[in-house]
């Protein structure tokens, strides 16, 4: 493939013909990644295999179906889903609840590796990272996905137990926008089957239809011709094609099978506007689409497909870059605003280029207007050379990167891949040949091809905008008619092309004076320890996990906890504000001009009990994250007018905080938590008349000016030594003064002994939410840390049974315990959950029984075997994470703990005695505080 006839072939299509078949008819085809086997067997049923070791003596099995919420009729609505939760109730080799608890007595957690999702078109099942360490294993989980496909029991009981926890969920899920989507797509999709087929149903369908219509619609749709069997890891691939051939080739299709239909989407000639709102949205939001024909999954195997797709997200990169300058002057027509082009809102039959806008409630329409004035814009002018070429700049550094890790790619990414390949005909050439393809091809599309495909994005007709609103007293809606009369007010509006403001500064104009490495030590777990002629101590841990990454974290103590009480209000919203104003001689806007083609970040925080860093960069750009660091400690920049825009905008996202019920919930538990603490803020709209700019900023140079007591630790892809003189370089210049200090203790405790407040408040659906918190003093050490993780999965297994499984109660019941070493140690457990508001006692009593019977007898011992597997296959997929080495060396170096060394048999040792003196002990200092929320007995 030469260069130039890329470019011929790009410019000839654009101006000659149309997008989507010109391009396929045109372009050459695409290649097959020859790493994955894909098949079909004689009933219709696709496979794709890949051998892959990320992570080692792993594999993931998927089975995904051409299936979802549209192929029900209307008495229907609902069974897509529901047919998603009773696979995990009962299967012809897994009767009952033993597909689970087998898969958890080998390490694959229910939720975390065994799940699924319903949506409009398709529906996937997953049992992921799971360690394939003898045969039964593969043979067992491929035995599942058959039963999936053609061995569901569907029993009666069953059934019936399930439509209280589907009740659940949708009791749990639906908010504001969910209602108000409910409302609008009859409008956004008149005379189309997507207006009313969101995949949760209705309630009165879940509740009532018989037993047979879910047997009746499971015969007719799951059907080896719509399904996909995807296996991806360390596996051989002629003993898993075997294997699927033998399990999978005895389903029968079904005779006279029913056509599985695509559902069209009407274009419309007139803008359709659908207007709702709801008492418990906070800020009114605002979508304005311009629908347009879906490229043909049949013609996706081209060249031409990823070319659009690269144009495609040009335009995202740099219109949203534009938004985001607007978002940065003083009083800026919306909140948040960013525009893209995929799939018109659920529906895969037809495209979109989509804006969305988040508005103040008195400028609905003119943040309407502000958008879709940016996206006119764009359309008269396009977009600038230099614009082009910083998107195309980030899209081949991204792209490098991705060919840099094609052999570190973990099972996840390419199930993925193979899922979006049967379902929708994604093309999946394998990063080598894409990376080929694109640096040959992206070069030669000319920023002139880009903007006449934005003229083809947006046409005169197929407008469609979607407006959701709070309801709140004294709120002006607007009508329909406005909103097409700023439609047609911006399509007449004169406007001039965009100016793109460029400067070729470096983001250092003269490198610093640098220091010297003065001590060299070894250090934890193969790091070497640097101490500078500053006194920064720098923590190097090289490895070869990933090509391309390098991963930071710097801290030193002090914190917040050194500023007085009465300036809360200013260091809550410091990391925040401090970043605002861009970084030496660069605002926000410019500083993302500069870093353009690089990967480097580095951002700054000031937490209760540490100041620090955090960043990750590529090898090639660690001398760019080193510079950032040192900005964010010599040359922090105030920006007036960003830093107004954020105070505009924040307040108008505060002002009607109050109708979001979840609001009320957080304000009432900070209170119930911290008894009135002058530090516990929740934050109003109030409170920002009050930020003062100069004394955040003020507070926040104090944090950073002395590095003499910062620890930096380095992980992943760095070569010491050319690493070294770039940290002599930049953090040995870091300032510093040699002031000795520690952080403080704050005295913002927990409350102690019991404490209930279980408040009533007028919900859109009736619902209470329960959040109960247990906390109390311990020692800090490896085995208490373990104990607590132990403690909240077990919980969790027990309450999915009785809460979820047996009483339908819950959609489910979320148990997070932690330990914390400073200021002094400290265990707290949150157990959380959403019920129905007159089954609220019942739950409540039955996490208490819960509870009680752990202490009185400790947990069975096959679940204690499941966490156990579940954490021992987790710390050994963490050995080979940079991320995880990262937190490693800070719990090391910070809190002077080691969780790495003896984890396995610590977590080994552990016995069900144990966990249950460890469950006396700590239930047993009685500091419990319970927060309800509740509809009315009468709504």
């Amino acid at each position: 493939m030469r260069k130039h006839s890329f470019r011929r072939s790009v410019v000839a299509v654009l101006f000659f013909g149309g997008i989507a078949t010109a391009f396929a008819q045109q372009m050459p085809p695409l290649p097959t990644d020859p790493n994955v086997r894909i098949g079909k067997l004689e009933n219709g049923l696709t496979y794709y295999i890949r051998h892959n070791e990320l992570p080692e003596n792993q594999a993931d099995f998927y089975i995904a179906q051409k299936v979802g919420s549209i192929l029900e009729e209307d008495n229907q609505r609902g069974l897509a889903h529901f047919l998603e939760h009773m696979c995990f109730n009962g299967t012809k080799n897994f009767p009952g609840t033993a597909l689970r608890d087998w898969l958890e007595t080998i390490g694959v957690k229910f939720g975390a590796n065994l799940n699924a999702y319903t949506s409009v078109d398709e529906t996937v099942y997953n049992i992921s990272n799971v360690p394939v360490i003898r045969d039964g294993i593969v043979d067992s989980c491929l035995l599942i996905l058959h039963d999936w496909a053609d061995g569901l029991t569907l029993d009666p009981k069953e059934i019936d137990k399930e439509r209280g926890v589907i009740h659940e969920e949708w009791r749990t899920r639906t908010g504001a926008m969910m209602r108000m989507y409910e409302k609008t797509f009859p409008t956004l999709y008149k005379d189309s089957k997507y207006g009313y087929r969101l995949p949760i149903g209705t309630m009165e369908v879940v509740d009532n239809f018989p037993h047979q219509a879910l047997r009746d619609y499971y015969e007719k749709w799951y059907r080896p011709d719509q399904q996909g069997i995807i296996v991806v890891g360390d596996i051989d691939v002629d003993k898993i094609e075997a294997k699927i051939k033998k399990i999978f080739s005895p389903i029968q299709m079904p005779a006279d099978a029913a056509e599985r239909t695509y559902f069209p989407v009407p274009d419309n000639e007139e803008p359709l506007i659908a207007i709702a709102k709801d008492k418990e949205q906070q800020v009114p939001i605002i979508y304005i689409f311009h629908k347009h024909e879906a490229f043909p999954n049949d013609q996706k195997g081209n060249v031409g497909y990823l070319a659009v797709n690269y144009m495609s997200s040009m335009i995202a990169n740099m219109l949203n870059a534009r938004l985001n300058e607007i978002m940065q002057k003083p009083n800026p027509p919306f909140i948040q605003a960013l525009a893209e082009d995929g799939d018109y809102l659920v529906s895969k039959t037809k495209g979109a280029f989509t804006g969305i806008a988040v508005a103040k409630e008195d400028g609905i329409l003119g943040a309407t207007e502000a958008l879709m004035r940016e996206i006119e814009r764009v359309r008269q002018f396009g977009f600038t050379a230099s614009e082009y070429a910083r998107a195309k700049a980030d899209y081949l550094r991204s792209l490098e990167s991705a060919y840099n890790e094609r052999n570190k790619q973990k099972n996840y990414t390419y199930v993925n891949e193979y899922v979006r390949h049967f379902i929708d005909n994604e093309p999946i050439p394998g990063i080598e040949n894409e990376y080929a393809i694109m640096n040959q091809l992206a070069p030669n599309i000319p920023v002139e091809a880009i903007n006449e495909m934005m003229k083809q994005f947006i046409g005169e007709k197929n407008i469609t905008v979607g407006i959701f609103c709070p309801e709140k007293e004294g709120m002006k809606y607007p009508t329909e008619a406005e909103v097409k009369a700023v439609i047609n007010k911006v399509k007449a509006e004169k406007l001039e092309a965009y100016v793109d403001k460029v400067s070729d500064e470096p983001l250092l104009k003269e490198k610093p004076q640098g220091g010297k490495v003065v001590k060299t030590e070894q250090g934890a777990f193969g790091s070497t320890v640097l101490t500078l002629s500053n006194g920064v101590r720098v923590i190097m841990k090289p490895t070869d996990f990933k090509a391309d990454e390098i991963h930071m974290q710097a801290f030193s103590p002090g914190g917040n906890s050194l500023f007085e009480d009465k300036d809360a209000l200013q260091f809550s919203l410091m990391n925040e504000v401090v970043d605002l104003g861009g970084l030496g001689n660069f605002n926000n806007v410019d500083l993302e001009k500069v870093l353009a083609g690089k990967r480097a970040s580095a951002s700054s925080f000031v937490n209760t009990y540490s100041e620090g860093l955090s960043g990750s960069c590529s090898p090639k750009d660690l001398e760019t994250m080193m510079q950032l660091v040192y900005l964010r400690f010599t040359a922090p920049r105030m920006d007036q007018d960003a830093f107004t825009s954020f105070i505009t905008r924040t307040k108008a996202a505060l002002v009607n905080q109050a109708a979001d019920p979840m609001a009320a919930f957080q304000d009432t538990l900070t209170v119930a938590l911290y008894n009135h603490h002058p530090r516990a803020i929740s934050l109003k709209a109030e409170h920002m008349d009050q930020v003062d700019y100069n004394k955040i900023m003020a507070l926040y140079q104090d944090r950073f000016k002395d590095a003499s007591d910062f620890t930096f630790i380095l992980v992943g892809n760095i070569n010491p030594a050319t690493a070294t003189p770039m940290i002599e370089q930049y953090l040995g210049a870091l300032p510093t003064i040699n002031r000795q200090e520690n952080f403080r203790d704050t005295k913002m405790n927990i409350r102690q002994g019991e404490y209930n407040n279980n408040f009533t408040r007028v919900l859109e659906n009736p619902k209470a939410s329960i959040l109960i918190i247990n906390s109390g003093k311990c020692t800090y050490d490896m085995k208490t840390r373990l104990q607590m993780s132990m403690l909240s999965q077990l919980l969790d297994i027990l309450y999915t049974q009785t809460v979820r499984e047996d009483e339908g109660g819950s959609y489910g019941v979320s148990c997070s315990g932690s330990i914390s070493k400073y200021p002094q140690p400290k265990a707290v457990l949150q157990i959380y959950f959403d019920t129905d508001p007159n089954r609220r006692d019942k739950m409540i009593g039955l996490i208490y029984k819960g509870i009680d019977d752990f202490i009185a007898n400790g947990p069975k011992a096959e679940d204690l075997n499941k966490v156990k597997e579940y954490m021992l296959k987790t710390y050994q997929q963490n050995q080979k994470e940079n991320g995880y080495w990262l937190n490693i060396l800070n719990e090391y170096y910070w809190d002077n703990l080691d969780m790495n060394t003896g984890y396995e048999n610590m977590v080994n040792s552990i016995t069900a005695d144990d966990l249950k003196e460890f469950a006396k002990n700590f239930f047993g200092q009685e500091n419990r505080i319970e927060i309800s929320m509740s509809s009315p007995d009468n709504q």
